[in-house]
């Protein structure tokens, strides 16, 4: 008798944090979740990925008891986080949204985080790397990492990734996390120059980079070596350049903003997913866009779009 083996799914792996995150309630008192900007736009890109995919994420995890409870919720939200390290030294990290008038800041608890120790067994990291076919990472990825870590990560992902595997890039400027503002910009630099897809908020990028507009964000990645860069830019138009191509979409008017918690991170991951079903550039740019204005009108990082 032969047994037929289920076909291999194509994998999204995103790279980074999961965190605990403390917000207030609409009726008062504060409620409990769990994101990070990594694992979020995985949660959004789970809708839009074509069939034969799925989301995957690595990150790492303590042994207590939130460490567990983390581990289930992002495995029944359709992501699978097997196979990564467990530390008895750490756990998870913390951080408490402030909200006025829809925008968002926060408080953050990360020092002891089991994800700043994941890419310490590299061993576990590259397998995961081998086996996706669209790896995806995120400036506070890197920003938590400690420097030697961040640097093998950075020197050697192609090297492990699938020959024609994409790697996506969101520059997810903090610089509090940073050690050292060079530090930051020479790495964030060297993340666009290896990645194929980089997806930066102008925002951040003039703020810490001096870019007069987004265009100039565009072409400061291609010239790095990106193929795509997707610049956000709040309620102004999205451009996407490629080297010889440029398209430019406005934003529709978002009828109530509740939280703009998630907001790139949601438009990251359902354009991502959309690229990869092959909509073309408009319709994963509309779909993002979509899913974004959708997220902020409600409140807290993940919700549901559908």
């Amino acid at each position: 008798m032969t047994i037929m083996k289920e076909p291999e799914l194509n994998t999204f792996l995103g790279i980074g944090e999961c965190m605990v995150e403390i917000a207030s309630r609409d009726e008062g008192g504060l409620c409990q979740n769990f994101a990070g900007d990594v694992l979020n736009s995985l949660w959004y890109a789970r809708g839009f990925l074509p069939d034969g995919w799925k989301a995957e994420f690595f990150t790492g995890f303590g042994t207590d008891r939130i460490s567990e409870e983390m581990r289930q919720f992002i495995e029944d939200a359709g992501i699978s986080c097997g196979h990564c390290p467990t530390f008895s030294d750490r756990t998870v990290g913390l951080y408490l949204i402030h909200l006025g008038n829809g925008e968002r800041s926060f408080s953050y608890w990360r020092d002891t985080s089991a994800a700043r120790s994941m890419a310490r067994d590299v061993s576990a990291l590259w397998a995961r790397v081998a086996k996706a076919d669209l790896v995806y990472l995120s400036g506070i990825s890197l920003a938590i990492l400690p420097s030697e870590d961040r640097q093998v990560l950075l020197d050697e992902i192609r090297n492990n990734m699938k020959k024609n595997a994409i790697l996506a890039f969101d520059p997810n400027i903090r610089p509090r996390l940073w050690e050292d503002r060079d530090v930051m910009l020479e790495t964030l630099s060297r993340a666009g120059a290896v990645s194929d897809i980089v997806l930066p908020s102008f925002e951040d990028e003039t703020i810490n980079f001096g870019d007069r507009d987004p265009h100039e964000t565009a072409r400061r990645y291609l010239d790095l070596g990106a193929k795509l860069v997707v610049v956000k830019n709040g309620a102004e138009p999205t451009i996407a350049c490629r080297k010889d191509d440029r398209f430019e979409m406005p934003v529709k008017a978002v009828q109530e903003l509740v939280d703009s918690t998630a907001a790139g991170d949601s438009f990251n991951g359902a354009f991502l997913a959309r690229m990869l079903s092959g909509c073309g550039l408009p319709k994963a740019m509309e779909a993002a866009q979509h899913c974004s204005a959708r997220v902020v009108s409600q409140r807290g990082a993940l919700v549901p779009v559908g």
